[in-house]
Order: structure tokens, then sequence, then C-alpha cells
């Protein structure tokens, strides 16, 4: 049996995969297992449930008029998401998966005659349908089933008892919670986790107390928000009670604030940000962008009028309205109508500022490009999409638009602020991570 650290993730989140991310630009080289699968999870990440159906080789996704569908229904899409109709009668809902753009499927979900939910079927990077999930009458959670490349149902999970059956070999196994389950996969790929990362208080929590203690050496990152209180499953690993686990590493700055006022010790909880890689270094081009897919963009024209030596770039996925065409009257304003998410990446690299001043959807994850590609990202409390990557004093309110202009005007700070834009994000370097 193989001894050897593990990454236990309970979900595939946003937070999970900067995690993730983390842990192998450090030189993490261990397994990294997820309780989730949404079908398209990185080669190297198992979810412990489809680890048992195999892997299809080949294969692309679906696009969104490629599901199956009875003779004379209709499928239609967006670039949000897709419908299906028998008539005029919605059948389904399509979503996809990021980018939404793209349209490729990641869930179908299936109305009765009622318009309430009672299957879902979720499909992969591969194209195939790899689960099915199952609802009662009021669309509760009954059941998931989980399929090998040949259709045969390998996993199945009943959300109402929690129990879990594994088909195997011509026998089949019961196992009466998640975390049972997740430790006959470390048998199945015979490891032992001498050290386990997780992060989360439920189920790798459980995992990593149902373990035999070798070294006390497990390690939670906490990635939830703020909150008044300091849980239950975590004041056992403060009190020093917690069988294997010895450190806490917050990577939320607000969080691990609240838990130092709340009284945690600072010798056992520490903050730790991500390990950001990041596209380009700093430079003045005097180039702003601005990502849509609406002309509803607030005080666009204030802007550009009031910045006539900003180069204003404006792109969409999709095409652009007349109100939105009207701009290419200013010599200071490029629109990039229909734009290619490579070529809207492509302006990432020529841009200094980001700014989060459209309504509607974000597009090709605008602010999280934005600042891995180090633009100094502004925005207005209306438009606002991500703050997480935003500093809160460069969030204005859309009456203060010269109060913006003022900070992208004074080009002798920008350095300084993209400084403290990554500070305030908890980058971290890879050093960091090899400490722990």
């Amino acid at each position: 049996m193989l001894e050897t650290p593990v990454l236990l993730l309970d979900n595939f989140d946003e937070d999970s995969q900067m995690l993730y991310q983390s842990m192998r630009s450090s030189g993490f080289d261990g397994p990294v297992l997820t309780f989730s699968d949404d079908g398209y999870l990185p080669e190297d990440v198992t979810s412990i449930y489809t680890y048992y159906c195999g892997k299809k080789e080949d294969g692309k996704p679906r696009y969104f008029n490629q599901i199956d569908v009875p003779d004379y229904w209709e499928i239609k899409a967006s670039n949000s998401g897709g419908q299906v109709f028998d008539l005029n009668h919605e059948r389904g809902k399509i979503f996809f998966a990021n980018p939404l753009h793209k349209r490729l499927v990641k869930i179908v979900d299936w109305y009765d005659d009622t318009h309430v939910v009672r299957v879902s079927d979720h499909y992969n990077q591969y194209g195939f349908m790899y689960a099915k999930t199952i609802f009662n009458k009021k669309g509760q959670l009954v059941s998931r089933s989980y399929y090998d490349v040949s259709g045969n149902e390998k996993v199945v999970e009943n959300f109402v008892t929690h129990d879990i059956i594994l088909n195997q070999n011509d026998k089949v196994y019961l196992f009466k919670n998640k975390v049972e389950f997740a430790k006959h996969l470390f048998s199945e790929m015979n490891i032992y986790p001498t050290r386990l990362f997780y992060n989360s208080l439920s189920n790798p929590f459980f995992v990593s107390e149902s373990l035999e203690d070798r070294e006390h050496s497990d390690v939670l990152f906490w990635q939830e928000g703020y909150r008044e209180d300091i849980p239950g499953n975590m004041q056992v690993i403060l009190d020093g009670n917690s069988k294997r686990t010895s450190k806490i590493f917050v990577q939320k700055k607000e969080a691990y604030e609240k838990l130092i006022a709340l009284g945690a010790n600072s010798n056992i909880v520490k903050p730790l940000g991500y390990v950001y890689n990041f596209e380009k270094e700093n430079q003045h081009t005097n180039n702003v962008l601005i990502c849509t897919n609406s002309d509803r963009i607030e005080k666009l024209n204030e802007l550009v009028v009031g910045m006539p030596n900003m180069k204003f770039h404006v792109c969409a996925l999709t095409e652009m309205s007349q109100k939105l065409m009207s701009f290419e009257k200013y010599d200071n304003v490029r629109l990039y109508p229909g734009c290619k998410a490579s070529e809207i990446l492509g302006l990432f690299n020529i841009c200094d500022y980001y700014l989060d001043i459209n309504y509607e959807n974000e597009i090709v994850d605008a602010t999280k490009e934005a600042f891995l590609h180090n633009l100094l990202i502004l925005g207005f409390n209306q438009t606002i999409h991500n703050r997480k990557y935003v500093l809160p004093n460069l969030v204005f309110d859309a009456n203060a638009y010269q109060d913006m202009m003022r900070i992208i005007l004074d080009a002798s700070r920008l350095d300084l602020n993209l400084e403290r834009q990554r500070k305030m994000a908890m980058t971290q370097n890879a050093q960091d991570y090899r400490n722990i």
C-alpha cells in the first residue's frame, strides 16, 4: 500500500479549483479526490463516484442541439442556457458547462406535466450521460445513479437514507454513508493518507477523524466566508481534540479576521490565499477593457468623453445593438461585436484597466481574467459582478463616476493599486504552500 498525502475536496467549485491549482503549483503530486463530479473534472482529479465507472478516452462534449429528444420536439438556446419544447409546452431545461457561450451540455432537467423536475441527465466532457438524478413529485432529491461507458449502473446514492450501493466485479457493496464509501476508495486505490488536506468540516473532516492517527498533521483549508460564530467541528480542532488535524488555513480575509476576533488560536488558525499564475507583467498603455453581453453599460458615454486620451475596447460575444455601435463615432473607442473568446483574452494582454460597468451577466469570467492579467479592476455598485478580486475603494456609486475617472487618470498610482489588489486577494507564492 502506498502511503501518501491526499487532497480531499468536498466539491469542485471555484475555491476548490484554486486550492487544487495552488497545491499543484507548489509541487504537490499526491492524489486529488472529490466528493462531487460535474463531468468536467481535470484528468488528475478523481471523483469518489465515477472512479468506478471508468473513462472514455475519446469523444467531445455535446453541443446543445445534440441531446436526444423525441421527434418533432424543439431545442432552443441562448448564451446562458437552453430549453426543450413539445409545441408550446416546455419539457426540459439545459444547463451549460463553463464557459457558457460555448453551449456545451452539462445537465438536462426534464419536467413532468406539472412542470416539476423529475429527472436530471448529467453529461460529461466526453459527451456521454454518466449520471442520472431522480426527484419525487415535489421536486425533492431521491437518488442518483452513475454509469460506465456501456451504460451499466455502477454506483447508486440514496439521498433519503444516505446509503450508497456499489456494483463491482459481479458483487454488490452497501455503504451507510459517504465517509465509508470514500475510505473504500482508498483501499481500491491501494493508498493510505499519511496526511489529509481537506476543505470542509463535513464529510472530508469526518474522513480525517475516522483514519488512524499517524502524526496529527492533517490540514483544514477553510474556504467559507464571514460568519458570526465558530463552527462546532472547527472548535474541536481549536480545542486540540481532533484526532489528526492540527492546522487551519483560512482562505478568505474577512473570515480569518472574524475567527481571530472570536478568540481562535492564532497558532492554529493562519491566513492563506491562493497561488495565482499571472499572465503578464504590469504595463502602462492607457487601454481600458469592457466585456459585455448587452448595450446597458453604465456611464459609458461620460467615461469616454471625460477621458479622451484613454483607449476603450468594448467587446461582446454576440452582435451589438445600434445603441452600442453608435460609439464608433468616438476616436478613442474600438468595438468588437461577435468577438471570439480567444480574441477577448488577447485584449486582456494589451489593457491596463478593466471596467466592470455592464449590466446583465458577466462573460468569459471577465473579472477573474482581468485579475490574472494584472488589470486594475474598477466597477459600480450597480453593476459589479465579482467583488472577490476588486479593491473595495474602487467600487463606486454610478453617480460618482468622476471618482472612477480620477483613479484611471492617475497613472502614477497604477502599480501601487495593482499591488494592493493582489494583496487584497491574498495572493501567495508556491513556497508558502510548500511550507505547509
